[in-house]
């Protein structure tokens, strides 16, 4: 089914769109919000033709109002397509590169993705050459080849998951279409709140609408937005053929969540800079990683192509892992999980996932910082982190004693 994303007659603002977005026809007595479509299939006689519903696969009523909004979002010309998750969507973007092509992806993106385009490589499927995603050099020399065949598709994340590497996006899309590669920008981290990749060239962007959009950690869904046709129809038919659809109470819900984005985003934005700044003083902590910070090697480049810094930190501990985990095991407020986006706040250690890169340190942990009061989350930190000292204090202690008496005993 085609459907035309909705418009209003005056330029809003992106934080009304996500309020206006995506709303039934104003007509008497009609609802205020989109309704839930339970379908399977649609009533028709003849020949199938372009527009038609047809069948549950191809389209529902309920995905509409949610692609929609998120084309309008991120000023792109076409609806958006929702996905079953994040991965569907990701897999459906991988499916534009041609067989026996190249991807250039950063050596630090979602680790589902950087796993799923692994996997494909070792089956031959196309090359993957992993890169420094904040080196505009090294992600050149990717792009043309240095001699080799030139990249099929550029795969960005801007901040990257989890060391928060800022690409510098208007010239990496600019090089990519110089050599003809499709780009993909993953903009889960920011949503178009404050990144429009689209607007900075980017050709395609990703969401994992499960984080942020829906923002309330009870939904699984992913979406791709584009402005080109050819890309569109493509990005459909994989939908249509492999079956990553959303289902309609799952699109109804994160639309839902959607309508309170803008409030969301500016409480939780405002407490990661006030925690990035009492952590990048704190004894307990080595580094602080966060574009917000003037300290942060990506800071200009984040202040000149987006709104705001996000709501994502990383820290690395004093004390290596166990002072890490040491930390998230003495937090009572923050909600140990992998995931992030949601209302509550959740840490988790990032390198307990098998798959994780070695170059991300074993002792980092990663913040999705939630929209509760901000004293109450670092009293929270502050507690854990003592703690966290204190066992690192008592391990290095236990350590030391064992390395003496072993040397005594030899």
């Amino acid at each position: 089914m085609t459907h035309e994303p909705s418009s209003h007659p005056n330029e809003l603002s992106p934080d009304t769109v996500v309020v206006a977005a995506g709303r039934p026809a104003r007509e008497h007595d009609a609802a205020v919000n989109p309704p839930i479509v339970l379908s399977s299939t649609y009533v028709g006689t003849g020949q199938v033709v372009d527009g038609d519903r047809a069948y549950g696969r191809y389209s529902n009523p309920t995905w509409d109002p949610l692609e929609d909004a998120l084309s309008e979002l991120e000023g792109a010309t076409l609806p958006a397509l929702i996905f079953s998750s994040g991965l569907a969507a990701v897999a459906a973007a991988l499916s534009l590169i041609p067989v026996g092509g190249v991807l250039v992806m950063p050596r630090h993106s979602y680790q589902g993705a950087l796993v799923m385009a692994q996997e494909q490589a070792a089956k031959g499927l196309f090359t993957l050459r992993t890169v420094d995603i904040a080196n505009n050099d090294e992600v050149l020399a990717a792009l043309t080849g240095a001699g080799e065949k030139a990249a099929d598709m550029l795969w960005l994340e801007s901040p990257t998951n989890p060391m928060l590497e800022i690409a510098d996006l208007r010239v990496l899309c600019r090089a990519a279409k110089a050599v003809g590669a499709i780009t993909v920008t993953d903009n889960t981290f920011c949503t178009p709140l404050v990144q429009k990749p689209l607007e900075l060239g980017s050709d395609l962007v990703l969401h994992s609408v499960t984080k942020y959009l829906s923002g309330h950690s009870d939904v699984i869904l992913g979406a791709l937005v584009t402005s080109d046709d050819r890309l569109r129809h493509a990005l459909l038919h994989y939908r249509s053929i492999h079956g990553a659809i959303a289902g309609p109470f799952e699109a109804w819900l994160a639309l839902r969540g959607l309508r309170t984005l803008a409030l969301r985003l500016e409480r939780s934005q405002a407490n990661a800079l006030e925690l990035a700044k009492r952590l990048d003083v704190h004894d307990g902590v080595d580094r602080v990683l966060f574009p917000g910070l003037d300290s942060d090697p990506g800071h200009r480049r984040a202040r000149d192509q987006m709104l705001g810094f996000g709501s994502i930190l990383c820290i690395e501990m004093a004390g290596g892992e166990a002072a890490a985990n040491a930390l998230v095991e003495a937090l009572r407020l923050w909600t140990p999980a992998t995931s992030l986006g949601g209302v509550e706040s959740l840490i988790e250690r990032r390198r307990r996932h098998a798959n994780e890169p070695d170059s991300v340190p074993v002792n980092l942990l990663r913040l999705s910082v939630g929209i509760e009061n901000v004293e109450d989350l670092w009293n929270d930190l502050a507690q854990a982190l003592e703690a966290a000292g204190a066992a690192g204090a008592a391990g290095s202690a236990g350590a030391a004693g064992s390395a003496g008496a072993a040397g005594s005993a030899g």
